[in-house]
């Protein structure tokens, strides 16, 4: 079984200094505490935070407690998932899945292939 970890919150006045200025790819949950599918994604990102918390940032910002970069980003239904490379939004998907469907589509995001500095490329479909 996959250790999982907390998954730390951003809210608007750090989202630029953990998201967009981050050194590592950032996949980012919009969620909310009455949000039902939300609740159900807390074991899969703090999973995906525990295994690859060398090669991707897993953060989370409440859009009732922080809502203006919500709006910023068009976040319309929750929870909302974007994953971050180089200040940029590079992928978003919608809804709760499993960890494979959540981040599957997300791997190799913001890494050249071959992944970087001779590393394997990011894989968040393991475990």
């Amino acid at each position: 079984m996959t250790r999982t970890v907390d998954v730390a919150e951003v809210t608007d006045a750090t989202f630029a200094e953990q998201v967009l200025a981050a050194d590592l790819p950032v996949l980012l949950e919009f969620t909310a505490g009455w949000c039902p599918p939300c609740r159900l994604m807390a074991p899969v990102l703090g999973a995906v935070a525990a295994q690859e918390r060398d090669r991707i940032k897993v953060v989370q910002l409440d859009v009732d407690a922080t809502p203006e970069t919500a709006a910023a980003y068009g976040v319309l239904s929750l929870p909302t998932l974007m994953v971050f490379h180089g200040g940029e939004p590079v992928r978003s998907m919608v809804g709760a899945r499993s960890r494979r469907s959540t981040v599957g589509p997300c791997a190799n995001r913001g890494e050249p292939p071959g992944g970087v500095h001779g590393r394997r490329p990011l894989d968040l479909n393991r475990g």
